[in-house]
């Protein structure tokens, strides 16, 4: 297939999810003009559909831009990529087992280049700011993003500018924005402040947006839904996920609606958001039924990638829950920590604490009837535990410390020593 000719065909515009304006494709907006909501990207889904080369599509390897047909991108020679997508989906069996679920799976995205699930979006992101010849990328972040964004600029050669909260960044993720060269700025305040600066220096200094509030990084994060059918055969029934600015909520949401739609779904699942229980302003608003949220001033929990008290994708992470038929709830440090260990001590699989929200989620629903035995349920683990290892090491049991003896050692381990029939 001639991917580049089959790409100028489609079509697509950004639309507002409030008032429903529409604009051109080479808008490079990040908010609508006319009442300042987010913005969607939005498909001919039905000609997609009727066009779809299915037997090339499947033959295709998993990754992001294996979705060509479904991405914003009209020339694939423009990309920008570090092979990101194609993560693992694991089937849980031991950790299954001990929560009385036989169908759990974990969807890993801390497979991706840099570590996390940000990955799917820069690569739309960085291609869309280098084809539009944008000279810097900047984005506010309590890590993930910054490192991220670093690495696909440098690959792209556009100069990345990261703003953080100060002393609010684990050292891990710090030290990837650094190594790949980017110009790190630290300011007093959490990140929904340092959100409102990188957005206003867009505006004044000719900057190139990459937060989640740009609409091209949704379009990247929801082929990760994409690949969750595939690699199960169809959507699961529940998806459970870390929240924080809530675009990868909404993302799932949009790759499944857009996977049901083309015809490649024949249903849809329940999406169900986890936040932690010092930075949870959409479950408190998903529990009030209100439509909106109230923001947290000084939001507080060891998951630094979910801390956040004013997540800018709220309304749609909203929507992607009501329209699910799902739920949010929120779980402590103490849980998420607990389920940072339990992951990695039954299955081998070692997440940061923000990613471990989504397994001290599910334990908590089940333990309170929300989550049927029989339920397929994915959860999603956004990033690598090395991400975090300062975090990590302190939720650990000491390191025994012994001198060069065997006997010191059993001593340390509490097992007996074995006598050799020769010392008999």
């Amino acid at each position: 297939m001639n991917n580049k000719s089959s790409r100028e065909r489609v079509m697509f515009q950004i639309e507002c999810i409030t008032c429903g304006q529409k604009y051109s494709s080479d808008m490079t907006s990040y908010v609508c003009k006319s009442c300042g909501d987010l913005l969607d990207i939005r498909y001919n889904l039905q000609d997609i559909a009727e066009r779809l080369p299915n037997p090339d599509w499947a033959s295709r390897p998993l990754g992001v831009w294996k979705y060509l047909e479904l991405l914003p991108i009209q020339d694939p020679t423009e990309i920008v990529s570090l092979k990101e997508g194609g993560t693992s989906l694991h089937h849980c069996q031991k950790l299954g087992s001990r929560l009385g679920l036989e169908k759990l799976f974990v969807k890993n995205e801390g497979e991706n280049p840099t570590g996390s699930f940000k990955d799917r979006g820069m690569t739309v992101g960085v291609t869309k700011a280098r084809k539009i010849g944008a000279k810097a990328v900047i984005c506010a972040s309590t890590g993930n993003t910054a490192s991220s964004l670093a690495a696909y600029a440098a690959r792209a050669g556009i100069q990345c500018v990261v703003v953080i909260p100060e002393g609010k960044i684990a050292l891990g993720k710090l030290a990837q924005a650094m190594m790949y060269g980017a110009k790190v700025v630290s300011m007093k305040g959490n990140f929904d402040q340092a959100l409102e600066l990188v957005m206003e220096s867009c505006d004044q200094l000719g900057f190139y947006l990459l937060n989640s509030i740009n609409p091209y990084r949704i379009e990247g994060q929801k082929t990760a839904a994409f690949e969750v059918c595939e690699q199960l055969g169809s959507p699961p029934d529940t998806l459970i996920i870390p929240v924080g600015n809530a675009g990868n909520i909404s993302a799932y949401w949009k790759g499944f609606n857009e996977f049901f739609s083309v015809g490649l779904n024949q249903s849809l699942p329940r999406m169900i958001g986890i936040q932690a229980f010092g930075a949870s302003p959409i479950v408190d608003a998903y529990k009030k039924d209100s439509d909106v949220i109230k923001p947290v001033d000084t939001p507080e929990t060891v998951a630094t990638a979910i801390r956040i008290g004013k997540p800018v994708s709220w309304k749609k992470a909203l929507r992607a829950i009501h329209e699910s038929k799902g739920m949010a709830e929120s779980v402590t440090d103490d849980e998420i920590l607990f389920a940072q260990k339990l992951l990695a001590r039954e299955e081998g699989l070692f997440v940061e604490p923000a990613s471990a929200a989504s397994i001290a989620g599910l334990i908590k629903l089940k333990d309170l009837g929300e989550i049927d035995a029989e339920e397929r349920v994915v959860c999603v683990t956004t990033g690598h535990g090395l991400k975090d290892p300062e975090t990590a090491i302190k939720s650990c049991e000491e390191i025994l410390v012994i001198e060069k003896s065997v006997e010191e050692l059993a001593r340390s381990l509490k097992i007996p020593i074995r006598i050799s029939a020769a010392q008999a």
